[in-house]
């Protein structure tokens, strides 16, 4: 017999895989600061193939050469010179890819995570070997999806546009340039109305689903169609928490939250500014000021900030974190917000909780390597 076959995980961008295709699918790379890693992946192991951002399963391939060096151009963000040969053994559209979150119930990086978002530092880096347990539910679910595809659509400009990240001492992070970062300093007013419009949406979605709400101590007097949110939803005066009144002051200023049997459950921050920064900043506070704590936290923002978003929550000062604030908190564009309520507007007391963590509503902030 045969020795078994090892699996390892492939990351790839929506545009790296497209590069990879057009390059005629033989050849798969890492990068050189992988070569310790790749170079204990055999002829004859599969690596599965991981679409980051997007967050789906798009493929397996089969290892057909010793690793090698070689940084001729496939690639344009990088050379990733530590490459194998392969041979495609099934090979999914991004739009029939499996979505990892499907998977969930089933894999092992889901299990017992200490803070929300955990699993997704799982596909920072790769090649990473999988789990036999892991790699056969995976495996299983590609072969099934080339069998029987399920259409998912998805914004193909919105998912090229992601930042790439760059090697640093505490991980990958972004460095925004000089010029983006002033132009983001020049203070732009934030729309109040389309605010308070998310402010509404997130606090008629929280109540619906069961949740206690919440609105910043500052926004109870505020109004949407005419009706104040202290007067539209049944928010406490004062918030049902027992920490040190430091964390208390941050919290009581976010501006939607949704707790459950006086535990904040979740988190959210709109920004309809071009800094991205007082969202972000109170978010670290707190994750700083209360290191334990588990709530699931969401910036939302305009669609064309998204670039930004993601950006900012991944420079240096916010992934060197015990909880890189990037594996934590989501983004969800003011768009998604809209349709998902619009969408399952008679069903939004039937939804459970998760759904909001879900690719349907809201997006990774998490730069997964490649």
């Amino acid at each position: 017999m045969g020795k078994p076959t090892r699996y390892w995980l492939d990351l790839f961008t929506l545009q790296t895989w497209e590069e990879f295709e057009a390059a005629g699918a033989n050849v798969s790379g890492f990068r050189e600061s992988r070569e310790k890693i790749a170079s204990k992946i055999s002829i004859g192991d599969q690596l599965v193939c991981y679409l980051t951002g997007l967050s789906r399963f798009v493929g397996l391939l089969e290892v057909k050469s010793e690793c090698y060096k070689d940084d001729s151009k496939i690639w344009e963000s990088d050379p990733f010179p530590t490459r194998f040969h392969v041979r495609p053994l099934v090979v999914l559209q991004p739009e029939t890819a499996v979505p990892v979150m499907e998977l969930r119930k089933h894999l092992s990086f889901f299990k017992d995570l200490k803070f929300p978002g955990a699993w997704a530092v799982y596909f920072r880096a790769s090649p990473v070997r999988l789990k036999e347990s892991d790699a056969a539910v995976i495996v299983d679910a590609i072969h099934n999806a080339s069998k029987n595809p399920v259409l998912r659509p998805f914004d193909r400009p919105k998912f090229k546009a992601r930042p790439q990240p760059i090697e640093s001492k505490i991980g990958q992070v972004i460095v925004p340039d000089k010029e983006e970062t002033a132009i983001s300093l020049k203070g732009i007013q934030k729309d109040e109305s389309v605010h308070k419009e998310m402010q509404h949406l997130l606090l008629r979605l929280g109540s619906e689903m069961g949740f206690d709400v919440w609105v910043a101590k500052n926004d109870r007097g505020k109004s949407w169609n005419g009706q104040t949110f202290a007067s539209a939803f049944p928010i406490p005066d004062q918030l049902p928490l027992q920490f040190d009144e430091a964390t208390n002051r941050t919290i009581e200023l976010i501006d939607v939250l949704w707790f459950k049997k006086n535990a904040v459950v979740a988190a959210f921050e709109i920004e309809s500014t071009t800094s991205i920064y007082s969202g972000l900043l109170r978010m670290s506070d707190l994750i700083s000021m209360q290191p334990n704590i588990n709530i699931a936290l969401y910036i939302v923002a305009p669609d064309e900030r998204r670039s930004k978003v993601l950006s900012e929550i991944n420079r240096p000062t916010f992934s060197k974190l015990d909880q890189p604030l990037s594996s934590i908190c989501r983004f969800i564009p003011f768009s998604s917000l809209k349709e998902f309520v619009r969408k399952h507007d008679a069903l939004l007391k039937h939804l459970k909780p998760d759904v909001v963590a879900s690719d349907e509503l809201s997006e990774s902030c998490l730069l997964e390597g490649v």
